[in-house]
């Protein structure tokens, strides 16, 4: 294993601290040997997932108060989506479309289903998830990050689902920690330097860019499939305290969260009555916080883009960039003073736009044309088909993506959706439908409430400020038809409407 590489990538450690992560991924094996390089091959895909960014936290989609230069980067030398939709509003059923290329009414999870003490609702073995798809034809697959999608040793465990190789939260819950006391790499645990519940000093997302950078290193000879699914800046807010974080420290009106640490890491009793909400820590400049964390992922966007560029690799690698939902509330982050919902109605868990309209771009020198916008309705379960279509392999029949292969190549005869489905079963349950430039969303009666619809033209008002249905009831009548057509039972994530 080449040291070097793996101690520049992470700078902000002590130099003790980084050969004790070393010398523990090494034990794990996580890094594996190129193998010898093919004559012709299927292109390279990296698709890194950003944690509840909203559709305005970057440059390109109008951020003003902090930069993201190498993210906007790749929009100027890709192809930015404008109307491009998460899986879902919260994490695991976002993550479960994207993998599984089915919308909410379909795919299996459909919500944030905790298992404790570790771990959320697996996704079961009969999933045709992406890297399986893609394994046929070749491809070696990696996952860093988070994952939320079933805990080690369940059928949803990441490396029971096509993954060759895991490395990062499981658990989605364990995941709000910054400087948590372990990583998983696979079935194993990888305990982190100086951390425990009252020390931080490894934070975890440069271990787990450190991690990508080596997986790309490792397996630069062969196709592969590389999921980043980076935990920024989802709450807590949490930044080390150097460079990136002095740059906004007195910069915004801070409001200090008043948070509290727990006696158990990740544990149920976070969440009960007495803890802070989400069980996150407390934060005195959540603004400046919040600005730092997505200016460290925008350098590790950076540095991934340079590494494809020193390999000699970037001509050969699709790179996408997104979100998995709106833009979050806790931890003391205010959507509204950076305006991360970018003008949308709605934050996450809200299907109104601003929770499920995210960024979406893609760059692929020499095949992508630079500087592209692409207007037309895309969502996260497109994904699935696409990267299939791209790695040679055959997309599986019961899915409900299409292939996004013409539009990022700029040809003709590309398909499109008669409609979009999303079903929320937390809280209040509800369903949304989007059909051409027609939104409508469904909200299930409380007790002693009157169920609702309400329907938006998102041509004529994005804002989603104007519910139109009284006057146009055969809009309705269609759209009601979608939702009971798109919706299929679910016992584990049931609707009212299943009873």
């Amino acid at each position: 294993m080449n040291l070097t590489p793996f101690r520049e990538s992470l700078p902000t450690l002590s130099m003790k601290t980084t050969l004790r992560i070393l010398r523990l991924l090494a034990l794990t094996g996580f890094c594996s040997a190129a193998a010898p390089a093919a004559t012709a091959r299927p292109p390279n895909i990296i698709y890194i997932l950003a944690d509840d960014l909203g559709y305005g936290d970057l440059g390109c989609y109008g951020q003003k108060k902090f930069a993201t230069p190498n993210i906007d980067r790749m929009a100027r030398e890709g192809l930015r989506f404008t109307s491009f939709y998460s899986g879902n509003t919260v994490c695991a059923p976002s993550r479960s479309a994207l993998l599984t290329g089915q919308h909410t009414g379909h795919t299996p999870v459909r919500g944030n289903a905790e298992i404790f003490p570790e771990g959320q609702e697996p996704l079961p073995a009969s999933a045709n998830t992406i890297p399986e798809v893609l394994r046929p034809a070749g491809y070696v697959s990696g996952a860093i990050g988070k994952w939320g999608l079933g805990f080690v040793g369940s059928e949803g465990d990441p490396l029971a689902q096509g993954f060759d190789r895991f490395f990062g939260y499981n658990c989605q819950r364990f995941a709000h920690r910054y400087y948590p006391p372990y990583l998983w790499e696979g079935r194993r645990q990888v305990f982190l330097p100086g951390n425990d519940m009252h020390a931080t000093t490894t934070y975890a997302p440069d271990v787990l860019h450190a991690a990508t950078l080596d997986f790309i290193r490792a397996n630069r000879a062969k196709p592969f499939f590389l999921f980043v699914a980076s935990p920024i800046p989802h709450a807590e807010l949490a930044a080390p305290d150097d460079e990136i974080l002095a740059q906004f420290k007195g910069k915004f009106p801070e409001k200090p969260f008043p948070g509290r640490k727990f006696p158990e890491w990740g544990g149920e009793a976070n969440y009960g009555p007495d803890a802070a909400p989400g069980g996150y820590a407390a934060q005195a400049r959540p603004l400046a916080t919040f600005a730092a964390m997505v200016t460290r992922l925008d350098r590790q966007v950076g540095e991934l883009l340079r590494l494809l560029d020193e390999l000699g690799i970037a001509d050969n690698t699709l790179v996408m960039f997104t979100s998995d939902n709106g833009p979050h509330v806790e931890g003391g982050h205010d959507p509204e003073f950076f305006r991360s919902h970018g003008g949308l109605r709605g934050v996450k868990r809200d299907l109104y736009e601003g929770g499920i309209r995210v960024p979406m771009i893609a760059r692929w020198p020499g095949r992508i044309t630079a500087g592209r916008l692409v207007d037309a309705p895309f969502a996260a379960w497109d994904i699935l088909p696409t990267l299939a279509e791209l790695g040679g392999a055959k997309a599986p029949a019961a899915i409900d993506g299409v292939s996004l292969v013409s539009t990022l190549f700029d040809r003709p005869g590309q398909a499109e959706h008669e409609y979009f489905y999303w079903e929320f079963s937390e809280g209040t349950p509800r369903q949304a439908v989007r059909a051409g430039d027609w939104k409508a969303i469904h909200t299930f009666a409380k007790a002693g409430e009157q169920e609702s619809f309400e329907l938006f033209n998102l041509t004529a008002d994005l804002g989603e400020t104007r519910n139109v249905a009284a006057e146009q009831p055969l809009v309705i009548e269609r759209l009601r038809r979608y939702m009971a057509e798109a919706h299929r039972l679910n016992a584990r994530f049931p609707l009212p409407c299943d009873k």
